[in-house]
């Protein structure tokens, strides 16, 4: 762990990984298809076997030991079987039909963790544990898809004042800076592929909790965009 900081980061960081995991445990209870909504409670208990797993490996500094290996340890063992899966989940029938059985509103509402995980990133900043240009101040400007969740969720889904295209289109912008950070995220962290931030590296996503960032809460954020842009493609008028 990060020594050092204030136990609000360590808090409010735990409480949006939770957040995530009910928001999304929630989407598939409100799925319309029973046979989704029965995966609810096997997904919810893989998930967090998932988590406590990347929590294990993060406290026995298997993500930190040693940096200079490559690929990145993270990548490799945290973040590769998340994409993985994603991809499984789009290339097989079942997996596909899975996706096609969640709710859209429920989907997008998702995306509200990602303005407390802005507001921690900021913190990090100043606490020195990322470099700046993984803030708002920097080059990550994906606070602005967490603030306009409630406002696409609202007049999309509720009021239906939205047209499909508009919301395919904010899905495809949210997705475009969810890759901005996530590129500039693993190129500022201490490894061979470092890029950039030497002076101020990204060292927290090597350490507990905030690893769950990039082996939890970006792949969810990630697969409910995918899921929403091919629903909205397939329905789209």
């Amino acid at each position: 762990m990060i020594d050092n900081l204030p136990i609000y980061i360590f808090v409010v960081f735990g409480l949006t990984t939770i957040a995530t995991l009910l928001l999304f445990r929630w989407t598939i209870r409100k799925s319309n298809s029973e046979l989704t909504r029965k995966k609810a409670m096997p997904i919810f208990i893989g998930l967090s076997i998932w988590l406590a797993l990347q929590a294990f490996l993060t406290l026995i500094n298997i993500y930190n030991a040693d940096t200079n290996t490559f690929p990145p340890k993270i990548m490799l063992i945290g973040i590769l079987p998340t994409i993985l899966t994603i991809i499984l989940l789009f290339v097989t029938t079942k997996g596909k039909q899975f996706i096609d059985s969640l709710p859209l509103k429920n989907i997008t509402y998702l995306n509200i963790v990602r303005i407390p995980v802005e507001i921690v990133l900021y913190w990090l900043f100043i606490n020195k544990a990322i470099p700046e240009l993984m803030t708002f101040e920097g080059r990550n400007f994906d606070i602005i898809a967490g603030i306009t969740t409630p406002i696409v969720a609202y007049f999309g889904f509720a009021k239906v004042k939205l047209n499909r295209r508009i919301i395919l289109l904010w899905n495809f912008i949210c997705l475009g800076l969810l890759l901005n950070i996530v590129v500039n995220a693993l190129l500022s962290a201490p490894s061979p592929i470092q890029k950039f931030a030497f002076d101020q590296p990204n060292i927290a996503i090597l350490n507990f909790p905030f690893s769950w960032l990039p082996t939890f809460i970006v792949p969810i954020v990630l697969f409910g965009h995918l899921t929403s842009i091919r629903q909205l493609i397939r329905n789209v008028k």
